[in-house]
């Protein structure tokens, strides 16, 4: 996992009781380097989906168009979808 942080420059790893996780906090860092990763290197299967709302939460965060309010609620809909939500 440190080799991960060091290759990708961002994000921390936390231990939980069987597991290690990996964060990105910083949403710079996620639009330069893990979206740009993932897009070369995409991510195969059903996991794929997820990637691709993903990034659609990342231009709806950026685009000035819409509130704060209209963002959370596209946001929460799309999070929705996700994973064991997707049908």
């Amino acid at each position: 996992m440190r080799s991960f942080i060091e290759f990708l420059d961002c994000g921390n790893t936390y231990k939980t009781r069987d597991s290690f996780s990996y964060q990105v906090t910083k949403f710079s860092d996620i639009e330069n380097k893990i979206i740009p990763f993932f897009t070369k290197f995409p991510i195969l299967g059903a996991k794929s989906l997820d990637f691709s709302d993903f990034c659609r939460a990342v231009v709806i965060i950026k685009d000035d168009k819409f509130s704060p309010k209209e963002k959370l609620e596209q946001i929460s809909q799309i999070k929705s979808g996700m994973n064991k939500g997707r049908k």
